[in-house]
């Protein structure tokens, strides 16, 4: 699977294993809505993703969002692999309202 949730203790864990894209989009929202309905907070580890589509990063601007508004905290957990943050550059994430974790990898 390229996405994967974890439970470690009073956080849920979301782990990018490969590439994410469009192809598991269904995958990636359905975990992010599992775990935003738990209320615990949310870190996503992209430190295995082997690359990430604008469909991914969509979906985790859109529940960053959903956090926020629930007062559900959201981060990132370590490192984003260097060539994952060359895509989001390429794609203009760099200026784009992302995650603040995400926006400020980027940069």
């Amino acid at each position: 699977m390229a996405v994967t949730l974890e439970q470690d203790g009073d956080r849920i864990l979301i782990h990018f294993n490969d590439t994410v894209d469009i192809t598991c989009a269904a995958e990636l929202k359905q975990l992010l809505v599992q775990a935003l309905d738990s209320h615990k907070e949310i870190a996503v580890d992209m430190e295995q993703a082997g690359s990430i589509d604008v469909t991914a990063v969509q979906l985790l601007w859109a529940a960053t969002r959903a956090a926020t508004a629930g007062g559900i905290d959201f981060a990132l957990a370590g490192p984003v692999p260097d060539g994952v943050l060359a895509q989001l550059r390429e794609a203009g994430f760099d200026e784009f309202p992302v995650p603040a974790a995400l926006q400020a990898a980027v940069q």
